[in-house]
């Protein structure tokens, strides 16, 4: 993980004002848009890294206003993982203030304990209020951890975010409005859903114009501007903070992990190792696996499977994972589906990272060798 260091002065200032750091520590996705990219999903920070990254920012005279947890999937997904950030941050940095960036499955259920772990804001990423709408959208939405069908899912995924606005509310819990604007699809809700939730609750409105997509011979266009703008001032009727947002980064946000600079195989650590319980997806939490597959090079250059190799029997403590870094030594990065703080600190140290993701592994080992070809994605 590379670590983004502050600007000397933000953008038209000539002092160090406090800025909001975010970071990507949530490995896995509560849903998929049809209009995001074909790239493979980014892993999640590991968290360690972000502690020491806020440190070292500090030290250097850097005033830090708060960190919000945001991406590349969603924190409620995997809120036990969230949960663990929450418990590290209070003890470090128990006056920081946090926020969440989240689709919002989960949110009512989790609102009041989020409050007591201090944090006091969340955006909620809020692109529809009819499930017809929706199901235009998304591909899949994941409420739980079985798959839903996108009808009922639709629903679901309504009701989960007017719940979760109230309820945030009740824990004293600030809500922004996050709506990206897709022109012919979500652009005639954008007033209704800003009605919504401010009597919900809701505080302010962020409008983002989406990305064009082409599929097949229905084309969807960048809303124009004097479009958002039209639909900025709908949204004006119902909150007294709206605001317009480009795809640039804003000035008073700067992510403090960048997920760019992916390891890479060397000499020493030629293989990567991977735990999967069916071998077709990156799947498995790290506390619970016995084997991990080691993917590596091959006579002609090309990754392929080359072992499976026994870890320790989960029980041992600390202890276990310095077996398993002794045991990966060759291993250039371990994927995982889950794993908690204490295990990605310590492999760390060993140089070993662990990747967080849920993917298709044949695609994503492909990928950390530099090819080309893009696994299927889990549903």
């Amino acid at each position: 993980m590379t670590i983004i260091p502050f600007p000397d002065t933000p953008k038209g200032c000539n002092c160090r004002a406090p800025v909001w750091l975010t970071l990507a520590a949530a490995p896995q996705a509560a849903a998929r848009s049809r209009f995001c990219k074909e790239d493979k999903p980014l892993p999640a920070a590991p968290f360690y890294e972000a502690l020491a990254g806020i440190a070292d920012l500090e030290a250097r005279g850097n005033s830090v206003a708060g960190l919000d947890l945001n991406g590349p999937g969603d924190p409620l997904a995997t809120w036990s993982m969230t949960e663990d950030i929450l418990t590290l941050l209070r003890k470090k940095y128990p006056d920081l203030p946090v926020g969440l960036t989240t689709l919002g499955l989960g949110l009512a259920e989790h609102a009041a304990q989020m409050a007591e772990y201090g944090v006091s804001r969340v955006t909620l990423l809020m692109d529809a209020v009819d499930p017809q709408t929706v199901r235009k959208l998304y591909t899949w939405i994941r409420p739980g951890k079985r798959n839903t069908p996108l009808a009922r899912a639709a629903d679901i995924l309504v009701d989960e975010q007017a719940r979760g606005i109230a309820a945030c509310r009740a824990a004293g819990i600030s809500v922004s409005i996050r709506t990206t604007v897709y022109g012919g699809v979500n652009d005639n809700e954008v007033e209704e859903i800003s009605c919504r939730a401010s009597g919900l609750g809701a505080e302010s409105i962020t409008l983002l114009p989406g990305k064009a997509l082409l599929k097949g011979e229905e084309q969807v266009h960048r809303s124009p501007a004097e479009v958002m703008a039209t639909l900025a001032k709908k949204a004006g009727r119902h909150f007294k903070a709206v605001s317009l947002e480009t795809a640039a980064d804003r000035d008073d946000v700067i992510p403090l992990a960048s997920q760019g600079a992916m390891p890479r195989p060397t000499g020493a650590r030629p293989n990567v190792a991977v735990l999967s319980a069916n071998g077709m997806d990156i799947d498995l939490h790290l506390g619970q696996a016995i084997k991990a597959l080691i993917y590596g090079p091959r006579e002609d250059g090309l990754p392929c499977l080359l072992q499976a190799r026994d870890l320790p029997e989960p029980g041992t403590g600390d202890n276990r994972w310095q077996q398993v870094a002794a045991i990966l030594d060759d291993c250039f990065a371990l994927l995982a589906g889950h794993a908690g703080n204490k295990p990605q600190e310590i492999l760390g140290r060993h140089g070993l990272p662990l990747l967080l993701m849920e993917d298709n592994v044949e695609g994503t080992v492909d990928a950390l060798y530099g090819g080309g070809r893009k696994g299927k994605r889990k549903r």
